[in-house]
């Protein structure tokens, strides 16, 4: 048996089909694990988003902004725009099966495993965490923003999870101001200083980091024991420097390639992809 964490899939049925071949992934035996942003950029969003729910108890996956974009779409929260490569999943006959599906995902995962250096603690979220978030309060936030998307008033949480503000967390915030920085930290965070105010301007990469920013990874409080794996960042191209930070969005929507991490050796497993449209 085999877990897998994969990078930003973002609607490319045909990558991860050859990436999972090229394993030859078993659902099984061997499990998936999804960093999120799962959706829109590439061309399949519908075919890949069937074929990961038909994995039941195989598949496992954390929220991505993408994926919270296109419930907000289908849920009518927001209107679509030009970049939005989601109509076929709009438009499918399963639609609000699949939206049901996704809006009860979390958007943290911890899980311990038992690889080949021993036990080990995992954690995996989309884009990243405030420095002086512990284990247990990031579970406990991520918690919060996930009891409003799967509860009765998920659509007033949907409505107002976009925008840039607040930037920065402070226990002192609540209801929907609270809720939208930590789906930010959660789903879009990139640089941040060290008391945690994002900076959601700069998407290059880790060397261009605006002044008095870092990588968010560089500021982070979790134990160091505990490993910890995101996405969303493909210009970091999978390179963080930090033994227990691994960042598996490899650029595939950009043309670059799809990445799967096997976390019982740590082995990757990458195949080549086709640049998409802007």
């Amino acid at each position: 048996m085999s877990t897998y964490v994969v990078g930003d899939i973002q609607g490319c049925y045909e990558q991860i089909s050859r990436l999972l071949e090229k394993v030859n992934f078993d659902p099984g035996s061997d499990r998936l694990w999804s960093v999120g942003d799962m959706v829109n950029r590439g061309p399949q969003s519908l075919t890949t988003l069937r074929f990961l729910k038909s994995l039941g108890a195989s598949f496992t996956a954390v929220l991505g902004n993408h994926d919270l974009h296109l419930i907000a779409l289908a849920k009518k929260a927001y209107a679509a725009g030009r970049k939005d490569d989601l109509v076929d999943v709009l438009e499918a006959p399963d639609c609000e099966e699949l939206i049901t599906w996704l809006r009860h995902l979390p958007l943290i995962h911890h899980e311990d495993l038992t690889t080949d250096f021993g036990e080990e603690e995992f954690l995996m979220f989309h884009a990243g965490l405030a420095p002086d978030w512990t284990l247990e309060k990031a579970l406990s936030l991520a918690k919060e923003v996930e009891t409003a998307l799967q509860g009765e008033h998920y659509f007033e949480y949907l409505q107002s999870m976009y925008g840039n503000k607040p930037d920065t967390w402070s226990e002192d915030l609540t209801g929907l101001e609270r809720l939208r920085v930590i789906t930010n930290y959660l789903t879009r965070a990139r640089f941040s200083n060290r008391k945690g105010r994002l900076n959601f301007k700069v998407k290059t990469g880790a060397e261009t980091a605006p002044i008095g920013y870092r990588p968010w990874f560089e500021h982070q409080s979790i134990d160091k024991q505990i490993i910890l794996l995101f996405g969303h960042w493909a210009a970091l191209n999978g390179i963080t420097n930090m033994p227990n930070v691994y960042a598996l969005d490899t650029g595939c929507a950009w043309g670059r390639c799809l990445t799967l991490l096997r976390l019982e050796d740590r082995q990757k497993f990458s195949v080549k992809c086709k640049e998409l449209k802007g």
